[in-house]
Parts: C-alpha cells; structure tokens; sequence
C-alpha cells in the first residue's frame, strides 16, 4: 500500500511541477474535500473522529477553512490537528485568508506565514509556486500548494483552470464558458443556478471573480 500510494504522489508531482501556469487551484495530491467527499472518504481521513464526520456531512457546504476548523475542533484534541488536516482540507484563497487560517496547513509556521503575505495580492497561483519555491524545495512547494488556490477571471479563465476547481467537469466547464463575458457575478449566480442548487453555486463561487 505505501509503494502504492508513494506511486501515485510521484505521479501527481510531475505532473504539478510540468503544469501550466494557467491552472489557479493547486493540484491535489490526495486531501480529501469536506465539502465534495462521501462518509465513507470522510471516514478514512487519519485522527478524524466519526462525530465529525457526521457534522461535516451535516454542515456542508463550507465557505471557508475556518468553518470546517470549527466543526473539527468541537470533536477532536488539539495535538490531533495536524494528523487530520494532512488529510481533510478545504482550499483557501490565498488573497482572502486569516494568519488563522494559514497557520492550520500542517508544516506552516510564523517564517512561513511570513512569505504567503509578503507576496500578496497573488495575480495567479504561478506567482505562489514561483514565490513560495525560493524557500521550499519541489517536494514542499507541490505539498503545500494542494492548500490554496487564486481565484480565476470568468471571462479570461482558461480551460485548464476552470478544471482546476475541485469537483468541475467537462458539463460545467461548458456552461461556465456559455455565457461569457459575465457582466457581474449575479449573473453567474443566475445561470449556473439552472444546473446545480444554491448550495453548489455557492461552493464553486468562492473560486471565482469577474476582473
């Protein structure tokens, strides 16, 4: 199982360090999604209590790291933190962000904390990896990438990035491109709202901004 999973972390790696600059949200390499995740993928998240996961799929969808924390905290010790969120993540933008927030990424401390707000506002994810790569070798840089994401220009975006939205398919990736340019981002609301429910509208906003 370890050769298996290391494996697959190598693969996922080339292809991060190979990507395009284009994609905004950071390629994940095996955290599992609170807001997208089954109980039974919930359930195998190391350190996270059952009475957790049942919050979790009680309180979803999740706007932001800090939500999900605080479900998490009401049912698990704090020394458990680390072991969880090496496990469960929810990505954070990293122009919209608490030092809180940062600072639950497993391995982040106050020097790092430090860099995600020295290059702030972030234009696009490449200037995070390009950033963030002075200090970390590849292996961290990939790691802690699969943390955060920029959001992306509807009206620019390209396919690649729009993809890189956690649970975004090819039929959602046509009708976001349908109806450019958005004018704003209540028309966005408006028309996705024809496909999915509120609450999945919602999810995938937080990804997204009109420039």
């Amino acid at each position: 199982m370890e050769k298996i999973r290391a494996g697959v972390f190598a693969t996922v790696l080339v292809l991060v360090l190979g990507a395009s600059a284009s994609a905004q949200v950071g390629a994940n390499l095996g955290l599992v999604n609170p807001n997208l995740a089954s109980e039974a993928e919930l359930r195998t998240v190391p350190g996270l209590p059952a009475a957790a996961v049942t919050a979790l799929i009680e309180g979803r969808p999740f706007f932001r790291m800090a939500a999900v924390h605080a479900v998490v905290s009401r049912h698990a010790q704090e020394d458990a933190f680390d072991t969880i969120y090496r496990g469960l993540w929810l990505p954070i933008d990293l122009n919209d962000v608490t030092d809180e927030e940062i600072l639950l990424i497993p391995g982040v401390g106050d020097r790092m904390l430090h860099e995600f707000q020295e290059y702030r506002p972030f234009a696009a994810l490449a200037v995070f990896h390009r950033e963030i790569d002075k200090y970390v070798d590849d292996t961290e840089l990939a790691r802690l990438e699969q943390y955060v994401y920029v959001r992306i220009d509807l009206n620019t975006a390209s396919d690649e990035a729009i993809l890189s939205i956690p649970g975004i398919g090819s039929r959602m990736l046509r009708e976001f491109k349908e109806y450019r340019p958005y004018a704003a981002l209540p028309q966005f609301r408006r028309e996705m709202g024809k496909y999915v429910d509120a609450s999945e509208v919602a999810r995938m906003e937080r990804y997204v901004e009109i420039r």
